[in-house]
């Protein structure tokens, strides 16, 4: 008798696993819908009714699977319980695990498997190989792909990189303007066409994840990020998020993360917040305003973003009133996930989480506290994982941290690799290594740079425009540091974290060579990166190209609190334009001092960082296109006036903001957005404010896995 029962209670054990499939599909049948965030339905009388004929149906037909159901496995059903299922499986390691971020360099196939690695990333530079092909950087990704498949519950992984001017780590990506130009368009659907192109040529190597856009409102030149930023004016700013729109594909729904298939990739509106305005522009440092300021300037980006559904949203290095953004949960969980809703997951910076105490990583474990007790989900480490996995798993043991707290960050990461199809096709293949570097994004970019270009000056007072230039000449000159060489023209995040120099890191055309390419076959082009005065003189030149600017450098390394051009840039500017006529072409992400010049100079142009498509400068320079482009900042006249912005009392700038010449007219041409209105930062709160209204009456119509 004693075995008999022990053998029935056996059977009703296996008998209950089998039901569960069908109990859960009758609670979907009954609307018992579950948020992954919800509490488990207690069973009605009703449902134990269905219960007990699932047993009997089960016993009477001798219905008997070996197979566990893997609800999450299963495709059809809402992501919401596909997320709720995978947490109820995973053991606190393995959901730790999802929570780290980690450099190529330090990951292997077993490490994805043994830790559940969640993430992996290339930081500026870390490429599989020199030149490494679109096959290389697949075939790597697949092996991490590989180990992160094979862990107990086959969770893949998510692999991220700095797309930030189109695919710019790799080897023979097209290379678009940065920011800085793309603001200069005012041209929001050639920003979004832009993030379609990019996302297919980082999709083409394997990747799903790119770390942009940066939305920054860069407030002060000197910020050495400047030029990642679209513009001092948050309204410009908010416009160019249409590049959301490009690389994940327009949402179904507004608010909601989404990534439109595999030709898209899950974006990243970074960095929360007030990155841009810094004292003095020092990078990662304090900015120092009250909230109305925080929330006109430098919020209505986000809101925008999460509009739009952007998947992740990256955390800022900086301070806001000296509160370290990484540990701000103000911020972070009350405002950027409470009021504006937003449902993907929140990233912390390259070691975000070490510098919130100084010196960096000295209190690793109350960084680690501190951060994801802000409401960071996902910590790009990036080296030494294990180190973060034992702070982390220690405080949760130890009941520092609450499990809620990690259950939120990976339902939330699960959210974003669930709406990205990851689960059902988490290799890549090599249908798109045609789309790297292909003509028709080349074309695309030499589009964005003509369009981004802004004329200053053209032709000293009394004398006749000089732009348009004649294709057909005698003899003309083409000079500086930065005509020929493509590692100055497109700037840092270029191959390398800091950039390059030299024409040899990848394929483009140089400013140079679009020039020979541009003139008449009879004319005479001579280069001289720094001639003397005499031989200007001598040379009888009909007129001369200079391109000057700033050297590539990206974050820290691009502070500067003089911006002054690169040596020998005054003295070629001095040697040329004294002798002969001549247009200077600046390349730098960033205004520069440039008065001290101007009285000398033919003709002025602003080219930004152009990237690799030389030839849109010469399009507009030879006068096939129409120069359109206006000031996207404000162009000062000493340093001594920063920081200065459209608005300000003591706005007394060389060249205002929105300022712009065209070659069909002398007119100076301004945006609406350049009307020196005090009153915009109150305009700005008010729609923003109202803006958060509706968005937030709409989500509770239509929640989020409801």
């Amino acid at each position: 008798m004693k075995l008999l029962l022990i053998w029935k209670r056996v059977d009703f054990v296996i008998i209950m696993s089998c039901i569960m499939p069908i109990n859960i599909q009758i609670q979907k049948i009954n609307g018992e819908l579950l948020n992954w965030r919800g509490d488990r339905p207690e069973m009605s009388s009703s449902g134990i009714g269905w219960l007990v004929l699932n047993v009997v149906l089960l016993w009477s037909c001798g219905v008997m699977t070996q197979t566990e159901y893997m609800r999450y496995k299963d495709p059809k059903q809402p992501i919401a319980y596909r997320v709720r299922d995978l947490l109820s499986r995973m053991t606190l390691e393995e959901k730790i695990g999802q929570m780290a971020q980690i450099d190529r360099e330090v990951a292997t196939a077993d490490i994805m498997k043994t830790y559940s690695i969640g993430s992996v990333l290339s930081g500026g530079g870390s490429t599989p190989l020199p030149e490494a092909s679109a096959k290389d950087w697949v075939d790597m990704i697949n092996g991490f792909q590989k180990g992160a498949l094979s862990s107990r519950l086959g969770i893949p992984m998510i692999y991220g990189i700095d797309a930030v001017h189109g695919h710019n780590n790799v080897y023979n990506a097209t290379i678009f303007p940065h920011n800085v130009g793309l603001g200069a368009t005012r041209d929001p659907e050639l920003v979004k066409r832009i993030g379609a192109a990019t996302a297919l040529e980082v999709r083409a190597t394997g990747i799903q994840y790119t770390f942009a856009p940066c939305i920054a409102v860069c407030r002060d030149p000197r910020w050495g990020r400047c030029y990642e930023s679209y513009s001092e004016d948050p309204n410009i700013v908010q416009e160019m998020t249409d590049i959301i729109h490009g690389l994940q594909g327009e949402p179904p729904r507004k608010g909601v993360p989404y990534v439109g298939g595999k030709d898209k990739v899950a974006a990243c509106a970074k960095h929360f917040v007030g990155d841009g305005g810094t004292t003095r522009g020092i990078n990662e440092n304090n900015t120092v305003i009250d909230m109305h300021g925080l929330l006109s300037i430098h919020m209505p980006a986000y809101s925008d973003s999460i509009f739009k559904g952007v998947s992740t949203v990256m955390v800022s290095y900086s301070s806001w009133n000296g509160q370290k953004m990484h540990a701000d949960r103000d911020l972070v969980t009350g405002f950027l996930k409470n009021t504006l809703k937003f449902r993907g997951f929140v990233i912390s910076d390259w070691e975000g989480i070490d510098r919130i105490t100084w010196p960096p990583h000295t209190n690793y474990t109350y960084s680690v506290l501190a951060g994801i007790q802000a409401g960071i989900d996902m910590v790009m480490i990036p080296y030494n994982f294990t180190e973060f996995i034992s702070d982390l798993t220690y405080l949760v043991k130890n009941n520092f941290i609450p499990m809620d707290r990690i259950d939120d960050a990976v339902g939330r990461i699960l959210v974003v690799k669930f709406t990205m199809g990851l689960f059902e096709n988490p290799l890549a293949d090599l249908s798109l290594v045609s789309e790297l570097g292909s003509q028709a994004h080349r074309d695309l970019a030499r589009e964005a740079v003509r369009k981004s270009l802004v004329l200053l000056k053209n032709g000293k007072e009394g004398d006749v425009p000089l732009l348009p230039l004649p294709k057909r000449a005698s003899k003309i000159l083409v000079a500086g540091s930065h005509a020929d060489n493509l590692g100055y023209q497109c700037g840092g995040w270029t191959i390398n974290w800091q950039g390059f120099s030299g024409n040899n890191y990848t394929r483009g055309t140089t400013i140079f060579q679009a020039v020979k390419f541009a003139v008449d076959p009879n004319t005479e082009v001579v280069y001289n990166e720094n001639p003397d005065s005499n031989f200007v003189k001598s040379s009888k030149f009909a007129y001369a190209i200079v391109v000057v600017g700033e050297l590539p450098y990206a974050e820290t390394a691009g502070d500067s609190q003089t911006l002054t051009m690169a040596d020998p840039g005054p003295t070629t500017i001095a040697n040329v334009c004294g002798s002969v006529k001549c247009v200077i072409v600046v390349v730098s992400g960033r205004p520069l001092v440039i008065e001290p010049y101007i009285a000398s100079i033919d003709a002025l142009v602003a080219a930004w960082l152009p990237g690799t498509e030389g030839q849109g400068v010469t399009d507009v320079l030879f006068g096939d296109f129409n120069f359109t482009g206006k000031l996207p900042r404000t162009w000062f006249r000493t340093v001594d006036q920063l920081p200065m912005n459209v608005g300000d009392s003591h706005y007394d700038p060389l060249f205002p903001f929105g300022y712009g010449l065209t070659t069909e007219s002398k007119t100076v041409e301004r945006s609406v957005s350049a009307a020196v209105d005090r009153r915009w930062p109150d305009i700005a709160v008010l729609l923003f404010c109202i803006s958060i209204n509706l968005y937030m009456k709409e989500i509770r119509l239509t929640e989020l896995m409801s």
